[in-house]
């Protein structure tokens, strides 16, 4: 059964515009991507094997546009589009601090360096250097490491704050 079979409401891009993105499953989030699936299989039908063989949707979309293109139903151009949207949802929530707004709480920090820092397959001390109205002036991955841990010099944290005239720092490893 095709998707536009379906009835209305249950169709992905139509609950997505009645009831909002968080209403669709993982699976018809991804549905929306691929606009259509494998021959025989509709496009949630797809996302749901996708999901499935190499999911969660979490590690099914950390995988790099290259590995994700090899995947049945996705394709050099889809696993860009998929690419292209998680950068643009990363750009969105990191946003707010590359504007100047301030940072007013320890948690928008938080928020901010696992959006900057999610995925990656090593440890990585980073550091956001902010003004003295705690607006954020850089953001730098200073040292990378192994798995399991990151050997870092504080020295250089400090020569990059003063190269950056920063007031503070928030350090994440």
């Amino acid at each position: 059964m095709h998707i536009r079979d379906w009835p209305a409401d249950e169709r992905p891009r139509e609950k997505l515009l009645s009831r909002g993105a968080g209403a669709l499953s993982d699976a018809e989030l991804l549905a929306i991507f691929l606009g259509s699936g494998l021959r025989g299989r509709d496009a949630v039908g797809t996302a749901r094997e996708l999901l499935q063989a190499h999911g969660p949707l979490r590690r099914l979309l950390e995988r790099p546009a290259s590995e994700l293109a090899k995947l049945p139903g996705l394709g050099p151009a889809r696993s860009c589009a998929l690419a292209a949207a998680l950068e643009l949802g990363q750009r969105h929530l990191s946003a707010d601090l590359e504007r100047g707004a301030a940072l007013s709480d320890p948690q928008a920090a938080g928020r901010y360096f696992a959006q900057r820092l999610r995925g990656l397959p090593h440890e990585v001390f980073a550091v956001l250097f902010l003004d003295n109205r705690h607006r954020s002036i850089a953001f730098e991955e200073m040292f990378r490491g192994t798995l399991d841990g990151t050997e870092v010099h504080p020295r250089e944290v400090v020569r990059r704050a003063l190269a950056h005239n920063a007031a503070a720092v928030i350090v994440r490893g």
